[in-house]
């Protein structure tokens, strides 16, 4: 009986798409929902689940348990992206059968909901898209590959059904990373999510995730060399904020994902900035003129952007108080 509003989250790393996913630059993805982050490879599903996720889930004391069905997720790598390997922080789990991710799942939650004092947790499945069938392995066993006849699809959406159920009155999320496949419908083009639809509506937030490649110095300027990524992120579907918007997160080999990437586009796109010359222009509600060039708006000089996000902050709350006292006037 009641609500259940998620009262705790996890950032991604990154301010924008924190905002775009939950209405707040500081927010990220919730506790006792299930999220899903599906993408091409390499398009940074498991640097921003497996690493970021993981890595501030730890820092506010949640607990991790991570399921890797690739066995791709080395020690070396974490501890790169700063996740904390030790036993009384993460649990690491490496299995390839979906049967079994459930059962574990279900008997982990049947044991946690007798706890008198229930820790915070966070699972992460990275991937859904490996996890096999029992019909996959008896067929590779027989050496008849026919297909699993549509099992995996029903069991991925029997998977994400219960454990939105499961979850949705505990301290408990679900992250997961997907693959995805061109979409062959010209109505239609938006890349398409492996394993059917099923588990994307029963799914809280999903993010559609696509790879470019950077080609930028560590100035920003232009090269002919590739040193990155761009992971082009897509809200398909969130009831936290406005879906469908958009972001490109520019991931560096070697310096990592920068927090403030992407949120100079965001705020130009929704006009609070203009163009003067060769430089962007941005007014506090102070009065207070801040003018300076592209470069130094994306390095964050003299903390510009974040003063930017703490006025947008504060102009969303106002606005949404304001429509509350129209409506008591109306009333």
């Amino acid at each position: 009986m009641g609500f259940n509003d998620p009262t705790d989250w996890v950032s991604t790393g990154n301010f924008t798409l924190n905002y775009l996913i939950s209405g707040d630059f500081n927010k990220g993805i919730p506790l006792g929902k299930v999220t899903v982050f599906a993408g091409e490879s390499g398009a940074g599903k498991s640097f921003i689940c497996s690493g970021n996720l993981v890595r501030n889930a730890q820092a506010q004391g949640i607990y991790v348990i991570l399921i890797d069905t690739e066995n791709a997720l080395d020690e070396k790598w974490l501890h790169a992206l700063g996740v904390d390997t030790g036993e009384d922080k993460l649990l690491k789990l490496n299995m390839a059968m979906i049967d079994d991710v459930a059962k574990t799942i279900h008997e982990f939650m049947k044991e946690y909901k007798e706890m008198s004092e229930r820790p915070k947790l966070l699972f992460v499945i990275d991937s859904l898209g490996m996890l096999l069938t029992p019909t996959d392995i008896n067929q590779f066993q027989a050496g008849d590959m026919k297909g699993d006849m549509g099992r995996k699809p029903k069991a991925l959406t029997s998977l994400v059904r219960n454990c939105v159920n499961m979850f949705g009155s505990y301290n408990v999320g679900m992250v997961c990373t997907n693959h995805t496949y061109a979409s062959q419908d010209m109505f239609d083009p938006d890349d398409k999510i492996s394993g059917g639809q099923g588990f994307v509506y029963a799914s809280s937030i999903v993010v559609a995730m696509k790879k470019l490649k950077l080609k930028e110095d560590e100035d920003g300027n232009k090269i002919s060399d590739v040193r990155g990524i761009r992971a082009a992120c897509k809200i398909m579907k969130t009831r936290y904020a406005k879906p469908f918007e958009s972001v490109q997160v520019k991931i560096p080999y070697e310096t990592g994902m920068s927090p403030y990437s992407g949120l100079l586009d965001m705020i130009e796109k929704a006009e609070l900035v203009k163009k003067e010359g060769n430089s962007l222009v941005y007014t506090t509600l102070d009065g207070e003129i801040i003018k300076k060039f592209r470069k130094a708006w994306e390095a964050n000089t003299d903390g510009c952007l974040d003063k930017v996000m703490t006025e947008y902050s504060q102009k969303s709350t106002t606005k949404i108080s304001n429509v509350s006292s129209e409506e008591d006037v109306a009333e």
